[in-house]
């Protein structure tokens, strides 16, 4: 008979302990602590736990294994099958965070109603959300399959039973913090309820062939809450980011086992659900300002798509003793990075301006051709001269001032020329003179932070 014994484990960070402790000596957090009934399986019963009850399982050569073809089927949305790496597999365990009220269970839906309008069967199971609360928001995205399945459970031993007898291929699970095993003796969403429910889900899919969606919530700080193996059990892990009041959003892997961790979708938040944008870059820089300082078009590539994105500086004088560096959707100490840059290169004093800076859309890139239009949109409004709105620009900046060259430069153009811009300016090393025979716009390679300066504001 298995011996029974209590450990007390703490809810914010998975610490283990044997005696309860008032403060968490790994996260230093108060009160995280919480009771659960471990059982002791002796070592026997774990090695053939760990081996799948067999021990005739043996090593392979790697030249023997035989490998069969890959046969993903696609959600319907490109956006969609683009982050998952062309499509799902058969079999994967997807897991979908971001913020509440960002878009999760909708996508998740209208992903659902596509799959099932394909002839395949898809049972979407709800922890939080009644019958009557996934049927209106049905009736609001126009979804009517007789494949779509609802199931308002969060016992697990229930859902097994209903898997068992339904046999689908798509399961939707919302959320995973709302599942729950009665065996286990604490409140769902804690660090074993999670964990135990990811660990069935996972055994569901993978023995039966059921490509499963795992909702996730997130803490107050973005991360994924629970135990940080819950991404690490997974397949893939889907972020969907962007401002919640703002209509644009994002769909980012940040793991994908079975594709690029590079790529992102973006779509837009309308009254029938989430809308794809196939162009986001013409939609992203309709409204660009014209005469005005302080604003530039900037050229950057996610995973194998090149967007182009308005990027907003704002310089003013402070009215405090400390001036302020405020920035939304580029990452703050790179804009600090560039300000010093612009001081001790260029010669600009801001140390007593105040600094803000914006990408318009509620999008937040983090790749380093931003630079360059951080660089020249900040200097524009310091200077109070405008950009011209038919000139786009990439490129990353060093800490001498020098412009480095940037990756998949043929891209950036090709998109930039098809959106009608006139000139683009880019690092020097990715200069070539076949570039004058390839594009009608014109290339203006520049080597420094100044000359760049020099050539988009004249002085």
């Amino acid at each position: 008979m298995a011996k029974v014994k209590t450990r007390y484990v703490c809810q914010n960070c998975g610490y283990i302990n044997p005696k309860w402790l008032g403060k968490c000596p790994e996260c230093l957090q108060w009160n995280t602590f919480e009771e659960e009934v471990e059982e002791k399986i002796s070592s026997k019963t774990k090695a053939l736990a760990n081996v799948g009850g067999s021990i005739n399982s043996k090593p392979v050569k790697i030249n023997s294994i035989t490998i069969d073809r890959e046969e993903r089927f696609s959600t319907k949305i490109p956006e969609l099958d683009r982050v998952l790496g062309n499509g799902i597999i058969p079999g994967s365990l997807v897991l979908v965070g971001g913020d509440p009220g960002i878009g999760k269970s909708t996508l998740l839906l209208q992903v659902s109603n596509n799959i099932s309008e394909t002839g395949k069967k898809v049972l979407y199971i709800s922890g939080e959300e009644s019958e009557n609360q996934i049927k209106m928001r049905a009736k609001r995205l126009n979804i009517n399959s007789d494949n779509l399945l609802i199931y308002t459970e969060n016992n697990l031993a229930a859902i097994e039973i209903v898997v068992s007898d339904i046999k689908p291929d798509v399961i939707v699970v919302d959320s995973v913090q709302t599942m729950i095993n009665p065996e286990i003796n604490s409140a769902p969403g804690t660090v074993s309820q999670i964990k135990e429910a990811t660990s069935k889900f996972m055994k569901i899919s993978k023995q039966n062939g059921i490509s499963t969606f795992i909702v996730g919530h997130v803490t107050k700080e973005g991360a994924l809450a629970g135990p940080k193996i819950l991404e690490h059990m997974v397949d893939t892990v889907l972020y969907f980011e962007g401002e919640r009041y703002n209509t644009y959003r994002i769909l980012r892997a940040v793991k994908n086992r079975f594709g690029s961790t590079n790529e992102l979708g973006v779509f837009e938040m309308k009254s029938d659900g989430l809308v794809e944008l196939e162009n986001p870059s013409k939609i992203l820089i309709s409204e660009k300002p014209v005469d005005v300082s302080g604003s530039v078009i900037v050229s950057t590539v996610e995973g194998t798509r090149s967007m182009l994105l308005e990027l907003q500086a704002l310089v003013a004088t402070t009215n405090f003793g400390y001036p302020r560096r405020t920035t939304t959707g580029v990452d703050n100490n790179r804009v600090a990075l560039i300000l010093a840059v612009l001081e001790k290169v260029v010669g600009m004093q801001i140390q007593n301006q105040d600094v803000f800076v914006n990408i318009i859309g509620g999008l937040r890139i983090n790749e380093p051709s931003m630079d360059l239009g951080i660089a020249l949109a900040i200097a524009s409004s310091f200077r109070n001269i405008p950009i011209d709105a038919s000139v786009a620009v990439t490129g990353e900046i060093g800490l001498t001032g020098e412009v480095r060259t940037v990756s998949f430069i043929e891209k950036r153009i090709s998109e930039c020329e098809k959106l009608g811009f006139k000139k683009m300016v880019i690092p020097r090393g990715n200069y070539i003179e076949e570039f004058k025979k390839d594009y009608k716009m014109e290339l203006i390679p520049v080597s420094n932070i100044r000359q760049a300066i020099f050539e988009v504001l004249g002085r």
